[in-house]
């Protein structure tokens, strides 16, 4: 058998593209469709959700590159005609479930791709590509775009498989023809039929209807959600040093990737004199737990196994500042979910006159301040938390 297409049957390539194609993207769809009802309410049931996430999102990207390689293929191969092409409407309905087909299998992995790629934390692909995408940020608008366009997007595809499905069975059954046998391995040349003519109908009307598709998820909401604003507005604090800019980082593992958020409301009322003796300064900061960002899993951050942000909105770090063996230290205890823990921030303070600009790091282990109790195994979710701080103060007039 040729491996390349005839104008009467196609060759062993495009065979072997297309049943390899079909094998993937059913079992994706069937992951993607389990894993986005299964529970996960207990360490082993998220553990089990995410590796079929990750399963499904890693065959997506592996879908992706295929179905390059296989419309690339298909632009250099003659395609074999309809063995019906009198029955004009039923042939111009499998040529646009055809182009709906084409364009489904490289929109819909794209879109999850990039969903992905502009979220951070849950279910790694696992390919040795990295998690991030050229030009694509780490944004929730971007995210949530591209989650909607994947969700409607997919289900042009699921219709589109269904009919492809249907119109073999069709021809294999109803019409008995040989429509399914010319793309099985181990047929010969196909009956003789007229040339395929290609035109513009069919790929218009698939880009139409992905035009309308699109605007309906757009009409229905789907590329945005709403959020409940779970944090609380912090007063203002006097301090001796103003910061003018600045921010408070966090980082956790999970799965064996990081995954870095940050908090975007925090206060910190500061006094330091860098020529006193023995302890320099204090400091207290407030840090409102609910604007924090944790890309896809800031929901279940906020819940009430983690931080519990409902009863309790508000974090604080209050320390004195002294100087260490090489640069400064705030040494003193931060409390979450009202349970207080010593911490020791080791820093580096850069002072031009009254401009200071600080940075610091400090790990913390979640169990001290019971968060994440339900998930005891490193593998889902690290224990250690690492907190990064950088901040630019200026020095109040006395």
């Amino acid at each position: 058998m040729a491996a390349s297409n005839t104008t009467t049957s196609y060759g062993t390539v495009t065979k072997t593209f297309h049943w390899l194609t079909a094998l993937l993207i059913i079992t994706a769809i069937v992951l993607g469709a389990v894993a986005n009802r299964l529970p996960y309410e207990t360490n082993d049931q998220l553990a089990f959700k995410a590796q079929l996430f990750s399963y499904h999102k890693t065959l997506g990207v592996i879908v992706f590159a295929v179905a390059l390689a296989r419309i690339l293929w298909a632009l250099t191969q003659p395609k074999p005609g309809p063995l019906h092409a009198e029955r004009k409407i039923e042939t111009k309905l499998a040529e646009l479930v055809h182009w709906l087909l084409y364009i489904s299998l490289v929109a819909v992995p794209l879109t999850g791709w990039i969903h992905h790629a502009a979220s951070a934390g849950f279910a790694p692909i696992m390919l040795p590509i990295g998690q991030d995408l050229p030009l694509v940020p780490k944004s929730e608008s971007v995210s949530e775009l591209f989650a909607g366009l994947h969700w409607v997007w997919s289900k042009i595809m699921v219709g589109s498989i269904l009919l492809h499905a249907a119109g073999a069975i069709k021809h294999q059954i109803i019409d008995k023809d040989a429509t399914l046998r010319r793309m099985w391995f181990g047929s010969g040349e196909g009956p003789a039929v007229p040339v395929h003519k290609g035109n513009l109908t069919a790929p218009i009307a698939a880009i139409g209807i992905y035009i309308l598709a699109t605007a309906g998820g757009a009409m229905a909401g789907l590329y945005t959600h709403e959020t409940i604003d779970a944090s609380v507005a912090l007063e203002e604090v006097s301090s001796d040093w103003q910061v003018t800019e600045g921010d408070l980082e966090i980082t956790v593992t999970q799965f064996g990737s990081p995954v870095t958020g940050a908090f975007a409301d925090w206060t910190a009322a500061i006094t330091f004199n860098p020529e006193a003796e023995g302890v320099l300064g204090d400091v207290t900061t407030t840090i409102a737990i609910g604007s924090l960002s944790l890309g896809s899993v800031t929901g279940q951050a906020m819940g009430a196994d983690f931080f519990n942000v409902e009863s309790f909105p508000t974090a604080t770090f209050t320390a004195d500042i002294t100087r260490g063996d090489t640069d400064y230290v705030a040494d003193g205890t931060l409390t979450i979910k009202d349970i207080t823990v010593p911490v020791t921030l080791p820093f580096t303070l850069t002072l031009d006159g009254d401009t200071a600009q600080m940075s610091g790091m400090v790990a913390l282990d979640r169990r001290a301040f019971e968060i994440g109790n339900s998930i005891n195994d490193e593998s889902t979710l690290g224990f250690g938390v690492g907190i990064s701080v950088n901040l630019t103060a200026t020095r109040n007039a006395e």
